[in-house]
This record gives C-alpha cells, sequence and structure tokens, in this order.
C-alpha cells in the first residue's frame, strides 16, 4: 500500500451469503455501468454479497482522475477488501478491472477465491499504445484520444502509464490457484481475444474457462452478453 491517503470512495453493498462478488470496473468507467447493475440485481436477487465502488478520480468517488495511477487504484480494491467487504470474495473484473482483479488477487491470496474476467486487460500499458503514443505519453505527460463511449476524450497521463509498466503480470505463471471464467469478444477493438486466451494459459489454477464471443465487443453489455456473464460468475461461486 502506498503511503499517501488515497481518496474516500462511493460505493454500494449489497448484503447477501459469501462469497461477497466485488465488481471492478474499467478505465475511466464507474460503478453504474450496464454490466454492474446487472451483476448486483442478479446478486440482490438470488441473496448473494455484492459490492461496487468507484476508484479514487472516478465517478462519485473523491480525488482528480488525472492524478491517479495504477497501484493507486489497485489500492482502492484492497480498502474494499479489507474495510468494506467481509471473508472470501470473488473479483469480476471489466477490461482495466481485469489487471486490478489479478493485482488484487496476488496481494491478497487467502481473501480473494475466484474470479471474472470481463475483456481482461492486463498489461495494456505495454500492448495497448503504439510507440508513438508511448513517447508522447513519456515527453509530454499525457495523451489524449477519441472516446467511442463517451463525449470527452480519454486520458492517459505519464504517472499512470509508468505505474502501469512497473504492474505487469503477464511475464510467467500467475500464482492464482482459484476458479477463474474469462469472457471475451472477438470482435473486440480495444482487447485482441488472443490475449485473454494466453491470460488463461497463464494463470496458475487448473480451473480456467475462456469463454469467446465471437461476435462480442469490448462493451459486453448486450443481454446475451450480460447472461453469459451472470453465468460464468454463479459458475465460479459454485466451484468454491
Amino acid at each position: 500500500m502506498t503511503d499517501t491517503p488515497r481518496p474516500r470512495l462511493a460505493y454500494h453493498q449489497t448484503p447477501g451469503t459469501g462469497p461477497t462478488i466485488v465488481f471492478l470496473p474499467g478505465y475511466a468507467s464507474d460503478m453504474n455501468g450496464t454490466k454492474a447493475l446487472a451483476l448486483e440485481a442478479w446478486a440482490r436477487e438470488t441473496g448473494r454479497g455484492f459490492v461496487r465502488f468507484d476508484y479514487g478520480g472516478c465517478g462519485h468517488s473523491e480525488g482528480v482522475f488525472e492524478e491517479q495511477t495504477l497501484t493507486g487504484w489497485r489500492d482502492d480494491v484492497l480498502a474494499m477488501l479489507d474495510q468494506v467487504a467481509t471473508g472470501p470474495v470473488v473479483l469480476v473484473g471489466s477490461s482495466l478491472g481485469g489487471w486490478l482483479m489479478l493485482l488484487a488477487a496476488k496481494a491478497r491470496p487467502d481473501r480473494v477465491v475466484g474470479l471474472v474476467g470481463i475483456a481482461p486487460a492486463p498489461d495494456f500499458t505495454d500492448w495497448g499504445f503504439s510507440t508513438e503514443d508511448k513517447m508522447a505519453i513519456l515527453t509530454e505527460g499525457r495523451l489524449e484520444r477519441p472516446n467511442p463511449y463517451g463525449p470527452e476524450p480519454t486520458v492517459y497521463t505519464r504517472a499512470f502509464f509508468q505505474s502501469g509498466e512497473a504492474s505487469r503480470v503477464m511475464f510467467g505463471t500467475i500464482p492464482i490457484d482459484g476458479p477463474v471464467r474469462l469472457v471475451q469478444g472477438q470482435a473486440d477493438p480495444d482487447v485482441p481475444w488472443h490475449r485473454t486466451v494466453r491470460l488463461g494459459e497463464m494463470l496458475r489454477s487448473a480451473d480456467v474457462q475462456t469463454l469467446l464471443i465471437k461476435d462480442g465487443d469490448h462493451r459486453l453489455s448486450r443481454d446475451i452478453d450480460i447472461a453469459l456473464i451472470v453465468r460464468a460468475t454463479e459458475d465460479v461461486l459454485n466451484r468454491l
């Protein structure tokens, strides 16, 4: 954990039986996305504990977005595990949240008992930028990209980029042993599907399934996609 105090975080907690499901949003996203709310509704209907929250600088949490780093957001996830969710947890990470769930699982192996990755994007500071983009981030301190999911451009900072490069996980066996389900669209323009297949191979756990949706995009927010994500989450819980 870092020494600098983290921003106060906004969250919603649904009481219920454990393991508690904790949803981790994507980059510059928040806890009010379609997938988070759909999983929360399913958890409420089935009596399962559920937590969704905003990282520092995002949504309703305190903090300035451009001052955040990957390790800061990892610490936000750990704060949710240490201070809000009790007992064992299953992390459901979307896009960037799929990177953070791996970091949190490595930091709290006694607490994180299962994972569900939705178009997970570990190490995207390595493969998600061109050489020109990387140079712009490092020399100018920030990079703006058009945002296909909203009116404001997506901003990446030097501090975030360097934090990400120092937190890469896909360089050898990833020491995670619980059940894992990875849901990935093959028409995803942001996360190449073969990277998710490779992630499944690198996880130490033998109980890993990678579910490919041929016409699925990055958001995976259609009703059929949501149904598959719910089934994957339920499958992980049933293995525990």
